[in-house]
């Protein structure tokens, strides 16, 4: 016993020193070296998608003030001129790739999904790009990371930081 006492009081003594411990080390990162590592990103995925769109150059692209494009290849019947609000319920058929054609997700055959417009959890460059559309329309949406799944991506399918392209076909609205 006396040798597990004198044992715990040596290790007692030599275990405390005037060095603090540090728990992890200090980083000499400032708000400038975030906005310059964010606009660098942005860059490289501007290059990325011009690219893309070098391969694609019969899309006839519409860019939006939030950095959307998008191309709207195929019109709907006339007398369907509606365009979704929000609030409104969409009704799409969908494509989800990334820049490099692999594809992250997709409505399956004969089989459409409904969501509220401006009020769930879809993409905000498929909210913005729907809203421009009309019922029947199909359009491409170039949607950069920031409006799509950003920094972390979606854990599962999309990687952070990538441009998606969505192939979107406007079925119905709901009011």
């Amino acid at each position: 016993m006396r040798c597990f006492v004198l044992f715990a009081v040596i290790l007692f003594f030599t275990s405390c020193g005037d060095d603090p411990i540090k728990v992890r080390p200090e980083l000499d990162w400032s708000q400038e070296d975030s906005t310059n590592l964010n606009k660098e990103l942005a860059i490289e995925e501007q290059l990325d998608i011009r690219l893309f769109l070098e391969q694609h150059k019969d899309w006839e692209l519409t860019t939006t003030g939030s950095g959307l494009q998008y191309y709207i290849y195929e019109h709907g019947a006339v007398d369907a001129v509606c365009s979704p609000k929000p609030g409104d319920i969409a009704e799409i058929e969908y494509v989800v790739r990334l820049l490099d054609g692999t594809v992250c997700y997709q409505t399956a055959d004969d089989e459409y999904e409904e969501f509220n417009v401006d009020n769930s959890q879809i993409e905000s460059g498929v909210q913005e790009g729907i809203k421009k559309m009309n019922i029947g329309d199909r359009a491409k949406l170039i949607i950069p990371s920031h409006l799509g799944h950003g920094l972390i991506g979606d854990m599962d399918k999309i990687p952070p930081l990538n441009t998606l392209i969505v192939d979107v076909y406007l079925i119905g609205i709901q009011l």
